[in-house]
């Protein structure tokens, strides 16, 4: 299958192009640095396309004669308007040339932002309620995807039918380390923060309930693999980790990978015992299989956090993982 993919230098991107690739697909990968990781240009099956997704005519050109779109890359704007253009705007653009080419299958990026604040118990049959206008432009663009389903003619005079499968990912705290040399990693820098403290032999002050169900961008890569080769249409996947992990857990993970430390962890002062969200991921195990459990990978994300700081406190210099928009 030859697949469009943008955003595939990205935290996320990077591990959904590698899954891709190792599954035997072909891709077009349109991101704005394809210079960032130079093994892309070494991919037998994968062809860099150099592009802003504002620059939407040499994108839509771009997935001409593809099978399959993965929109990963994230838009952003700081008012409403820039918002909905650098994100909604670009998405219904891609997802109404994928259909003009003949794409069979179109996987948007959503987030559990589209919940707001009422996450816990959320399912993918739950509510929008978005209390951000990221949250809100994800909402938008959902809507736009599901309500695609043909043209019009004229004012209620409905048009020719989409013959495009539309499918969403909605992704919760997604974290990784570089899948190639010269990689991105997730825009937060709290594992950074942990790591160097670890080192330091600071105390941290970390609340046990601020945390949530982390999975890692090589498993999500995989609900992408197997969406992208399924015939599912209009469907909403939720693809979190299936146990919810506290910052504070992280950071005692941590601890235990730097023998000596006099680091600890202590809660905030006055801090009130309280439930924390789950968002249910039944959906993702009863039709894919999955259900993540990201443990290994939060250690492994922090003994490269923890390398990474080591040598940043000895005066070395290392490469900027902190890829965003």
């Amino acid at each position: 299958m030859k697949i469009f993919i943008t955003g595939g230098t990205g935290n996320i991107g990077q591990y959904v192009t590698k899954t891709l690739l190792e599954a035997g697909h072909e891709l077009v990968a349109y991101t704005r640095t394809p210079e960032r990781i130079p093994q892309f240009g070494k991919q037998k099956h994968l062809t860099p396309v150099k592009g802003n997704i504002l620059d939407l005519e040499i994108m839509g050109k771009a997935l001409r004669g593809c099978d399959a779109v993965i929109h990963i890359a994230l838009g952003w704007g700081n008012t409403p308007v820039e918002m909905l253009d650098h994100d909604t705007r670009v998405t219904v653009f891609l997802l109404e040339k994928a259909e003009q080419a003949g794409v069979k299958n179109f996987i948007y990026t959503s987030s559990t932002a589209v919940f707001g604040r009422n996450q816990d118990g959320a399912d993918e049959t739950t509510f929008c309620t978005p209390d951000d206008l990221y949250g809100s432009t994800k909402a938008a663009t959902e809507k736009y995807l599901t309500g695609f389903r043909q043209y019009y003619t004229g004012q209620g005079v409905r048009g020719a039918v989409v013959k495009i499968r539309r499918n969403i990912i909605r992704p919760g705290y997604t974290f990784s380390n570089p899948a190639y040399e010269g990689g991105a990693s997730q825009s937060d820098t709290r594992f950074r923060d942990i790591a160097r403290s670890i080192l330091k032999g600071e105390t941290l002050v970390i609340s046990e309930y601020d945390g949530t169900q982390f999975i890692s961008s090589a498993q999500i890569a995989q609900v992408y693999l197997k969406l992208v080769e399924s015939e599912l249409d209009e469907e909403i996947f939720l693809a979190l980790g299936a146990s919810f992990t506290s910052w504070a857990d992280i950071a005692r993970m941590g601890i235990d990978l730097v023998p000596g430390t006099a680091a600890r962890v202590i809660p905030p002062e006055g801090e009130v015992k309280r439930r924390p969200a789950h968002v249910k991921v039944d959906k993702l195990k009863r039709v894919f299989g999955f259900s993540f459990d990201a443990a290994e990978e939060l250690r492994e994300h922090l003994r490269w956090n923890i390398d990474r700081e080591r040598k940043v406190l000895q005066g070395q210099t290392v490469h900027d993982v902190y890829h965003v928009w």
